[in-house]
């Protein structure tokens, strides 16, 4: 059954219990390729304690692949944690950095799917969501087509991929960087610079061209990285730092999803949040964060009570020492007693 809502309120630990009690393994205890069909195998890893609460770590990106360190969060004598690749990225296959690879096997409705197939395939009943950015979207999706597998939810920079946000990150944001902005704009061919930016660079990246797709990668990421650049308490350049395999798929999989607005109806996310009704969440966000601006995670917060937001005053996207502090509450809040 469902936890009561507000039940996370009264579950606190301190980040000093959370360190004695030992750190999550570097490595995973156990890992593998679940067959999720149309050709793909989605990598997947467990640690901790498998009889501790659940616990889904879903990456952002998206096509950015998991994180390597997001897993220390959690206590492992009392989580039981699982990480993903979503499809085309990461350890999964195939890569979406091979052009040769089906993208029309890869959407939002897919990695829903996927999800649930590693859900069942894993034996676990209900698990705690937790990932931030393009991660918020794919769990508030999931969250409202299974709440009964929901125990809980946290966010962090909470987005909702809508069109006014795509909008907002790849031509409203000039305002701010004006010379970085027309950089990428002369990225795409000049007949398609005062259209779909977007759209544009997701047919570069299809081209047949590697030279072509391999510039569009590097000059998507060096736009990425100018939305973040102010950043100083976080961590600006992670975008262009990407190799170039990792990079290619990242950007060929942001471009696909972006285009299309995550295949979800405008709004949709805000307008079935009374699906989420009996769940808790957290949601954290930057106030400094330009390419994901507050006001999302507001309405969000708005639209579903059982929500909580906590925003950061200090930090943008990328986070600061002050959000850390935050997101190792959150996580101490949603955690069972030993």
């Amino acid at each position: 059954m469902r936890p009561p809502a507000g039940w996370f309120h009264v579950k606190q630990r301190s980040s000093r219990t959370l360190a004695a009690v030992g750190e999550m393994p570097l490595n995973p205890d156990a890992s593998g390729l679940l067959d999720v069909g149309d050709g793909n195998k989605m990598y997947w890893e467990m640690r901790g304690n498998p009889a501790g609460r659940p616990v889904l770590i879903v990456h952002g990106g998206p096509g950015a692949g998991r994180s390597r360190t997001a897993h220390k969060q959690f206590n492992p004598e009392l989580f039981h944690v699982v990480q993903f690749d979503q499809r085309g990225c990461g350890d999964s296959v195939p890569s979406a950095a091979d052009p040769s690879t089906d993208m029309s096997c890869n959407t939002t409705e897919h990695l829903l799917a996927d999800m649930e197939a590693l859900r069942g395939h894993l034996g676990i009943e209900q698990w705690l969501l937790y990932g931030g950015s393009w991660a918020s979207t794919l769990i508030l999706a999931y969250a409202q087509r299974y709440p009964n597998r929901v125990l809980g939810i946290v966010l962090i920079g909470v987005t909702m991929t809508r069109p006014q946000e795509v909008d907002w990150l790849y031509r409203g944001l000039r305002l701010f960087r004006p010379v970085e902005w027309e950089r990428f704009r002369s990225g795409v061919p000049a007949e398609h610079r005062d259209g779909n930016l977007v759209e544009a660079y997701r047919q570069l990246l299809e081209h047949p061209d590697a030279a072509v797709r391999e510039r569009a990668a590097y000059d998507w990421c060096a736009w990425e990285d100018a939305a973040i650049a102010h950043e100083s308490m976080g961590k600006p350049g992670q975008y262009s730092a990407k190799i170039d395999a990792a990079r290619l798929a990242f950007v060929r999989i942001c471009t696909h999803y972006f285009a299309r607005a995550a295949w979800l109806d405008d709004g949709q996310l805000v307008r079935d949040a009374d699906r989420l009704r009996g769940i808790p969440g957290i949601l954290i966000h930057g106030r400094l964060d330009l390419s994901a601006p507050v006001r999302t995670a507001w309405e969000l917060a708005e639209a579903w009570p059982d929500a909580e937001l906590q925003i950061i005053e200090d930090s943008g996207h990328t986070g600061s020492p002050a959000m850390v502090a935050a997101i190792t509450a959150a996580v101490a809040r949603f955690t069972p007693e030993g």
